[in-house]
């Protein structure tokens, strides 16, 4: 059976690796419906031992070094530090530069963008849904690298694309608020709202913080039902995973 997870297609450096899991088919995880059938979201209410069930499969099936770090997301800007003796657990972005620690993002039509390195010695996940973007989820992830954004590149994993992101006028204005020009990344439709580029906002924010090195993006969440979880497209639903880390 295929495995419910794909590599990243980017030129990451060597020892750096980023997964990006898919909802799966019937066998590959053992969430039932609405949550079918690879969730990895604790928060959403599936059944505790199901969602432990398939992050089980997720460590041992893609070999990963340790246990995810989960975060507890609340669309804000903080970065965990995983490298920390006691790391934040609520907290929207996650850096390491310790091997073996796996930074992990849970989406479901949210941005997750992975950071790392030239040099692959750290690397870093930010979860950047509107509000996060808002908030300055990227600002405070680049800044945590610690390194000038010149040595960074960025790959934006699986989000809701803008043929499918309605949002009002003033989810447009808190995100025009820190960039008057990314006005080209809200197309207005017939009902008097947007529809928004997420990942057109999040690649004019990391160009304009220094980070030109952007890969991936592309993949609709909303638009691939059998592929994905979409919030948006069905409210009640299960948590796809993006990871990242360097090898031990």
């Amino acid at each position: 059976m295929t495995t419910p997870w794909f590599e990243a297609v980017w030129p990451a450096p060597q020892g750096v690796h980023v997964l990006s899991t898919l909802r799966g088919k019937a066998g590959s995880g053992v969430s039932r419906a609405p949550y079918a059938c690879f969730n990895l979201g604790d928060h959403v209410g599936d059944d505790p031992a199901a969602v432990a069930e398939n992050r089980r499969r997720l460590k041992i099936g893609a070999s990963l070094p340790s246990e995810p770090s989960w975060l507890l997301q609340v669309h804000g800007s903080t970065v965990a530090d995983l490298d920390s003796p006691t790391p934040l657990r609520a907290a929207d972005a996650a850096i390491a530069r310790g091997a073996g620690k796996v930074c992990a993002i849970l989406t479901a039509d949210c941005l997750p963008i992975v950071f790392a390195t030239d040099s692959g010695d750290r690397v870093a996940a930010a979860h950047a849904g509107w509000r996060g973007l808002a908030a300055g989820v990227i600002d405070a992830t680049v800044q945590a690298m610690g390194v000038p954004a010149a040595r960074l590149m960025a790959w934006l994993g699986p989000a809701i694309g803008p043929q499918h992101f309605e949002v009002g006028g003033e989810v447009r204005d808190a995100l025009l608020a820190s960039d008057a020009a990314a006005d080209e990344a809200f197309e207005p439709n017939a009902r008097g709202r947007f529809m928004a580029d997420l990942g057109l906002l999040a690649s004019r924010r990391l160009g304009a913080l220094g980070v030109t090195r952007i890969f991936g993006g592309g993949e609709c969440t909303f638009g691939k039902g059998d592929s994905y979880f979409s919030h948006r497209r069905d409210g009640v639903t299960g948590r796809q995973a993006t990871l990242i880390w360097r090898e031990e």
